[in-house]
């Protein structure tokens, strides 16, 4: 319990902290890794963040923010195309745990991660206890709470990136590479917020 009165999730060792990401997939925009400990009793309706309603996810992730404790991690464009996808979003998950911790003010016992493989031994920052866990979005409360976190915020960056850069449509398609956002990259060249170590953008060749 905290100075606010809140409970959390510990395991037998400890507080238990649920990772996941959003944004590896998408042709723009950052990558981003949510981290929640959350809250006892945990919020009703958790699961994998792709299978609820926009308005499901904004619901939770509001009750997430108020009860639970959070972090993000975001690895921008630039970042994304040294390290590649997988280098920045292992990356992106150190960050929004170390920022959890600091909040915390203490480390976790264990880091569940969504996946079969943790930042351990891949991200020089990573300092805590990992279990990689497939599926682990939609079977572990902790990791459905982390990726409706890293969603929604990652959606909210697209949007605004998305009034900078109008044709795209991130405002809906995120930065996936949808028929209308290859369309509109054919036409309008690549932003800089697209990443050119991405097939689809690199074979345009075209300087931003």
């Amino acid at each position: 319990m905290d100075a606010t009165g809140h409970r959390f999730s510990t395991g037998a060792r400890g507080l238990v902290i649920g990772v996941d990401e959003a944004g590896r997939g998408p042709l723009a925009g950052p990558v981003v890794a949510g981290a929640v400990l959350l809250c006892k009793p945990r919020p009703g309706g958790l699961d994998d963040s792709k299978k609820l309603t926009p308005a499901r996810r904004g619901e939770l992730e509001a009750v997430i923010k108020r009860r639970c404790r959070w972090a993000v991690g975001v690895v921008d464009v630039p970042d994304i195309d040294r390290l590649n996808i997988f280098g920045a979003t292992m990356l992106a998950m150190t960050l929004a745990v170390e920022a959890l911790c600091a909040e915390l003010g203490e480390d976790p016992a264990e880091v569940l991660i969504d996946g079969n493989l943790t930042p351990a031994g891949r991200s020089s920052g990573w300092r805590w206890p990992a279990r990689p866990i497939v599926g682990g979005d939609a079977i572990e409360p902790c990791i459905s709470a982390a990726s409706i976190i890293a969603k929604e915020h990652r959606d909210r960056l697209m949007r605004g990136l998305a009034r900078e850069h109008p044709h795209y449509g991130w405002e809906t398609n995120a930065g996936y590479g949808t028929p209308a956002h290859l369309e509109a990259l054919r036409r309008h060249g690549p932003t800089p917020h697209h990443r050119r170590s991405f097939a689809p953008v690199a074979q345009l060749e075209m300087p931003l």
